[in-house]
């Protein structure tokens, strides 16, 4: 069965955002191009390192003798957004993503496919002939200035979690944390 791609070559909005309480977050990575709007669920995690990489890339390529690809050092004003989630509905939660470089559009290019069930069966039956369960991918091409402001809001969103116990690191909860360090 053929993958279904949902391909965005110049996303209007791409973004990492967040449905719920600090401790009890969704994380979505949510493109629009025109008035197709794709959400895929991803952990904290994988956000957070998705954020840190980009800035790599880009960084690396400033490098590059005299920045050829325009990268900006920082997020330009007219791409920062702030806005909220637009209407979410979840494609699929994401197991494996890849990140790389197009030299050619000058576009940091994402891929991100679906967690797999690796006890499915080759002749799964639970594939239905209506194309609901058929293989998927989301396959997002952005450009330097969109993939800077997406870093940057992207730290801002994984940040604004629950803050850290000093002592112990384990986040502190709203209701309160009793740290548990061993006595010396």
């Amino acid at each position: 069965m053929p993958t279904r791609v949902h391909e965005f070559a110049w996303p209007d909005r791409v973004v990492v955002g967040t449905i719920g309480l600090p401790g009890a977050r969704t994380f979505y990575l949510q493109v629009r191009g025109g008035t197709q709007i794709v959400s895929i669920a991803l952990e904290k995690q994988q956000s957070a390192l998705l954020a840190e990489k980009i800035d790599e890339i880009l960084d690396q390529l400033i490098a590059v003798e005299g920045n050829p690809f325009s990268v900006p050092t920082s997020t330009p004003i007219e791409l920062v957004d702030n806005d909220q989630l637009e209407a979410v509905q979840e494609q699929f939660r994401t197991g494996a993503m890849s990140l790389g470089w197009d030299p050619t559009t000058a576009q940091v290019v994402i891929e991100a496919h679906p967690i797999s069930d690796v006890d499915a069966d080759d002749n799964d039956e639970s594939l239905e002939e209506d194309g609901a369960n058929e293989p998927e991918m989301l396959l997002v091409r952005m450009p330097v200035g969109t993939a800077r402001a997406f870093a940057k809001r992207t730290r801002e969103i994984v940040g604004a979690g629950r803050p850290t116990c000093p002592l112990c690191g384990y986040p502190i909860d709203a209701d309160g944390h009793i740290c548990t360090l061993p006595e010396f």
